[in-house]
């Protein structure tokens, strides 16, 4: 690959670790197509004009590079970087369905309803079964009306969501919209065994496609309470949709609490978690 390829479009899928920002994983290419080009920290590509090829008639032309999805940092899996003219396809990347999976631990919530802030309530769930966490997910799919989280991106009278949040201001809130969720299915139940541990996942593969793959959300942060129940998902969405607030809108239904513990984005639009990259893998990518 040349930096006139990259100048073109080229659209990098990376495989986003735990812990990563999205912001972070696109500075990581952007120091990479540095490196492998030898480019200054503006990513200026030298491009001869039509009037000659010597160093004298070249043009200076930004490379542009942006990623297609915020991917939250407890988040791991499909980010698409978009490079050169690729950028102009972000919107239509973003508005591409999506697969996720994940692991949402039932009986408590936290303020954001994932892990980055810890447990805040506990609630009943030893009434909780399989069948009915099957029964309540299938209640969550098709058109749907969902708020979004509290700690998000959306705009309230002009403001993130987020920094109203941070202010802990009780008398904002966040109107709901409608978001399509095609399917939601659970691919493992854990309930609690009698020494509080969960016990090992009955896996029960929903779909076609969907590969058991709950040894990729063991908690290595410890941040799970062991005595919680947990169940391991596979949802197919549009555009818009937050899994954070799927998992406690599932809890909702379920008479109990809920939050995401681990989440994997799998698909956006085309692109399949099977074509990404890790970063570590993008110098080789651009020099082959």
């Amino acid at each position: 690959m040349s930096p006139e390829q990259l100048l073109s479009g080229a659209v990098i899928p990376i495989d986003k670790p735990r812990g990563w920002t999205s912001f972070q994983a696109v500075g990581k290419v952007k120091g990479a197509i540095r490196q492998a080009f030898g480019l200054n920290a503006k990513l200026k590509v030298p491009v001869p004009s039509p009037n000659g090829r010597d160093a004298a008639t070249c043009e200076q032309h930004t490379l542009k590079i942006g990623h297609a999805g915020t991917l939250d940092p407890l988040a791991t899996g499909l980010l698409l970087i978009c490079v050169g003219k690729a950028t102009k396809t972000i919107p239509q990347l973003q508005d591409g369905d999506k697969v996720y999976t994940g692991t949402i631990v039932l009986g408590a919530t936290t303020p954001c309803y994932d892990l980055e802030r810890p447990i805040d309530s506990y609630y009943p769930y030893e009434h909780i079964t399989q069948q009915l966490v099957e029964t309540a997910a299938a209640q969550l799919t098709g058109t749907i009306m969902q708020v979004p989280p509290m700690f998000s991106a959306v705009k309230v009278d002009g403001q993130r969501a987020y920094q109203y949040a941070r202010q802990g201001d009780p008398s904002v809130t966040i109107q709901p919209k409608a978001v399509n969720v095609y399917s939601f299915d659970i691919t493992a139940f854990r309930q609690p065994s009698g020494d509080g541990a969960a016990t090992t996942p009955d896996v029960r593969s929903t779909a076609s496609d969907a590969t058991p793959s709950h040894h990729l959300y063991l908690h290595p942060l410890g941040e799970v309470p062991a005595h919680l129940p947990q169940v391991d998902f596979r949802i197919h969405c549009g555009k818009g949709t937050y899994i954070r607030s799927l998992a406690r809108d599932l809890g909702a239904a379920l008479g109990s609490g809920a939050f995401l513990a681990a989440l994997r984005r799998e698909k956006i639009g085309p692109y399949t978690i099977d074509q990404a990259l890790q970063l570590n893998e993008v110098a080789s990518f651009l020099s082959a």
